[in-house]
């Protein structure tokens, strides 16, 4: 589908009339971006198959990546999907939340919102302009991140403009994201046992935490074959990359710290680093990211610090330490991963 180019109306602070005008636009088939607490949606209605194809002609993304549909209220799940004890205990447990749990679709949920598959992801975002958005639509809201595809999700409402004014109808402002990655998405394979398709913050710690046995699926930490059909947002294709070529270092602290203190000052080059490695990249192009200890901070600037290397079209190449794998630290791992191409460089 041709994108047409609209004037967008961008909506700072927005009142509940200007929420209301923005449900109604989606409720006629028209596109709006929304803020969550993980980033920001490109949202249109998820019971309107020409809706849903604006969304993938706006973003320029892949028809057979599926996208997650937004409900107010985890209940509402049972008129588009069937449920199963094991999605009812996780709603209960982290909805509504940076959560989505893949459900077997009903009929009323078009193929092109599911990119093709028989199921469905539904997630109930916690974020209080995304939830009166939605009650004041009465219809789930299909939505993938409101970025071009490929490239760093949006957590400010510049990052919004910058990639969708002009394609869609309405930008609600709800200022920064507050997690700066997308959610968790899990695939219920019995009461209590799920399959862990994109990592977030609801992590393997906290579900085992609360009974669950996860397995995690292999795209999450390896690069997925051309020919396999992602069961989930995310999976797939290359995703949060920054223009230049992104190459992860994968060693301790000291090794990847020694790497970049050693690296000669270079103006084609940069860094994302540590606030620990501040007074050794005085002379370098460098992006901090947060505290080594503080991967919560990390997940929180890492798509406005791969934007931020956009700004400088000098920057051809950039380092980053690869993160560990624990808690929020596996999604960190997973965006870097898919940023980088699965470029990695050992220590």
């Amino acid at each position: 589908m041709k994108v047409t180019i609209v004037n967008t109306l961008i909506l700072k602070n927005p009142s509940q009339n200007d929420i209301n005008q923005a449900a109604d636009l989606l409720k006629e088939g028209k596109l709006v971006v929304f803020p969550t607490e993980t980033v920001y949606g490109l949202g249109a209605s998820a019971l309107d198959e020409t809706a849903a194809a604006r969304i993938y002609a706006a973003k320029g993304r892949p028809s057979d990546n599926p996208l997650i549909i937004h409900l107010a209220d985890a209940e509402d799940a049972g008129k588009y999907a069937e449920i199963s004890p094991c999605y009812e205990k996780l709603a209960s447990l982290f909805m509504p939340g940076p959560l989505t749990v893949v459900l077997p679709k009903k009929a009323c949920i078009p193929f092109s919102v599911t990119g093709g598959l028989d199921t469905v992801a539904v997630r109930v975002p916690s974020h209080p302009i995304a939830h009166k958005l939605l009650l004041a639509a009465g219809i789930p809201i299909a939505a993938p991140s409101a970025n071009r595809s490929g490239r760093p999700s949006c957590t400010t409402v510049d990052h919004v403009i910058e990639d969708m004014s002009g394609k869609v109808d309405a930008i609600l402002d709800g200022g920064e994201s507050d997690l700066g990655l997308e959610s968790t998405i899990l695939l219920p394979r019995g009461d209590n046992e799920v399959v862990l398709l994109r990592p977030g913050a609801i992590t393997i710690e906290m579900l085992t935490e609360n009974g669950f046995t996860v397995s995690l699926d292999k795209a999450v930490t390896e690069k997925p074959k051309d020919n396999e059909k992602p069961l989930a947002p995310g999976m797939k294709y290359r995703h949060y990359a920054p223009k230049a070529s992104l190459i992860l270092l994968d060693g301790t602290f000291t090794a990847v710290s020694d790497f970049m203190k050693l690296s000669p000052s270079d103006p084609s080059v940069a860094f994302l680093c540590y606030d620990e490695q501040k007074n050794d990249m005085m002379q370098k192009k460098a992006i901090f990211l947060g505290s080594y200890s503080d991967s919560r901070s990390q997940a929180h600037n890492l798509f406005d610090a791969l934007r931020k290397l956009d700004q400088d079209a000098s920057i051809t190449t950039v380092y980053a330490p690869l993160p560990s794998k624990e808690h929020i630290g596996l999604a960190l791992y997973n965006r870097l991963l898919k940023a980088a191409g699965y470029t990695v460089k050992s220590l």
